[in-house]
């Protein structure tokens, strides 16, 4: 079967195709079984490379391919990936805990004559601190500067300058961290990035998945943590440095219901909840009203409510109402990336919760097209990071 008419604007169709109905679904619908070794890596989802590809073809030519009339391995659905610029990765993917850890543990320690350079794990303690509590995922350059520089004065070697311009740019060389709102390329930490940041203002924090990871999993923080204190601190971190970027050692936070079920167990029965429904055809049923609308599912507004832990899930929030609604419960709107009034799937994989404010910029706002992107993949990388932990 001849697979060079499929384009890359297909293939991303297809994607968009599986996000919208759920991985399950579409594959019963097109008749292909889940991957086994190869997988199309995407804005941090794992797609079923295989199915992707048949479908895909579809949008090319009017017409899905069944399983049966392709091969999916590296030599023809890899090779095509490959060549439009996707990324195929082997085997499932590992648990975002071993990701984390392993990330970390591959970090560069420079060395200077007092021991190993601490720029970079002050950066990533101010960020894992963050995440802990629940502070918005990225931070602009101009607020972030003036705390990491009074940090690296304080808990630096005595022999390093107190310069957080160049741990942001080297971690933005890896999978930890996520530079956002600059133009054109970011330039080599080994230069003068101060200029650029300076001149760009650029947004910046842990990625989406690897800060979802920490805030929903104590433990998994205190890990991070005991892993930068070896790298970096001999087993020695001071405790003001963890105090005042609001980590303890000894995190016992516990991530549970008063009745004693985690956030976890209760997400993922949520999500089951709302995927059985939607497997028997619930959620393609319209409301009578005044105007038909499509019905929409109590189960994933709990779901996306328990997720964001009662903060605005929007990475770029400048602050959300610190009072608290009339039920003593957190002032949060839950919104649809996609319109459920034009059929947007009615699952946290395409559901954020927003404040107030960053819903009125994403409705109405001169940046809201800017803004909806960015909460479209904000609301896949968390639910997908809730997902892998199981």
């Amino acid at each position: 079967m001849d697979l060079s008419p499929i384009t890359r604007e297909a293939v991303l169709d297809a994607m968009a195709e599986c996000d919208h109905v759920g991985r399950d679904r579409f594959l019963e619908r097109y008749g292909f079984e889940r991957a086994r070794q190869y997988f199309l890596y995407h804005d941090g989802v794992h797609y079923d490379s295989k199915a992707i590809i048949g479908v895909a073809y579809r949008y090319v030519t009017g017409r899905p391919l069944a399983a049966g009339q392709f091969s999916g391995g590296q030599r023809t659905v890899g090779r095509l990936l490959e060549h439009l610029d996707f990324k195929v990765v082997t085997d499932e993917p590992p648990l975002p805990q071993q990701r984390l850890l392993a990330l970390l543990g591959t970090l560069r320690v420079a060395n200077t004559p007092d021991g190993p350079a601490r720029h970079q794990p002050i950066t990533l303690l101010w960020a894992l601190g963050r995440a802990a509590h629940h502070r918005p995922r990225l931070v602009t350059w101009e607020d972030a500067h003036p705390e990491l520089r009074s940090l690296m004065r304080e808990y630096g070697q005595p022999s390093s300058k107190a310069t957080p311009e160049f741990p942001l740019i080297a971690l933005a060389r890896t999978n930890l961290w996520e530079l956002r709102g600059h133009v054109g390329p970011v330039p080599a930490a080994h230069g003068k990035p101060i200029s650029w940041l300076e001149e760009q203002h650029p947004s910046f924090g842990l990625t989406a998945w690897a800060y979802e990871l920490v805030v929903s999993d104590p433990s998994t923080r205190a890990e991070a943590v005991d892993t930068l204190d070896g790298l970096f601190f001999d087993g020695r971190i001071p405790d003001g440095l963890l105090k005042e970027v609001g980590l303890r050692r000894a995190d016992d936070t516990n991530m549970t219901r008063p009745h004693g079920t985690s956030a976890l167990e209760t997400y993922l029965r949520l999500c089951g909840e709302i995927e059985a429904a939607e497997a028997r055809g619930d959620h393609d049923r319209m409301r009578h009203t005044a105007r038909d609308q499509p019905v929409r599912s109590p189960a994933a507004v709990k779901a996306v409510l328990v997720r964001s832990a009662g903060r605005c899930e929007n990475p770029t929030c400048t602050g959300q109402p610190q009072d608290v609604t009339k039920n003593g419960g957190p002032i949060l709107e839950v919104d649809h990336v996609q319109g459920r009034a034009i059929w947007g799937r009615d699952h946290p994989i395409q559901m954020i919760a927003l404040c107030p404010n960053c819903h009125a910029i994403k409705t109405r706002g001169r940046t809201a097209e800017q803004l909806t992107e960015l909460l479209r993949l904000e609301a896949r990388s968390r639910h997908s990071a809730w997902l892998s932990r199981t």
